[in-house]
């Protein structure tokens, strides 16, 4: 049986990780090597990519962190959880929840939601 927080929070763990190369050894550890993540915004596939992604996410909002809303739910192969993106000690602007597929333990797929966003000024 997976422990879906640790899992949740993990990958929280990895999409606040600046450091190219602790990034890189965390996706090994914790996705499978062709691993995908689709949001609205990207499709990537692979460490290389999704590495990628995380670091231009971190260029985009530089004082930004993201945090894990609630618990985690799971059942199976499958969880899902909701996670909020903002400075620290303010209001997080964006938030999002994503459902995740393991395989033996690993990420394995990732689709994510943008479930509020700033409004245009």
């Amino acid at each position: 049986m997976s422990d879906f927080n640790k899992i949740a929070r993990d990958y929280i763990t990895l999409w606040n990780e600046t450091d190219t190369a602790r990034r890189a050894r965390l996706l090994g550890e914790q996705w499978t090597s062709a691993a995908t993540y689709v949001d609205p915004l990207a499709k990537v596939k692979g460490h290389d990519e999704i590495g990628a992604y995380i670091g231009g996410v971190h260029q985009r909002f530089p004082d930004y962190r993201f945090a894990l809303l609630g618990e985690a739910e799971g059942h199976g192969e499958h969880l899902r959880f909701s996670w909020s993106l903002g400075p620290a000690g303010a209001e997080a602007p964006i938030e999002g929840s994503d459902v995740v597929t393991l395989e033996s333990g690993r990420i394995a797929n990732v689709v994510g939601f943008l479930d509020k966003l700033p409004q245009p000024a």
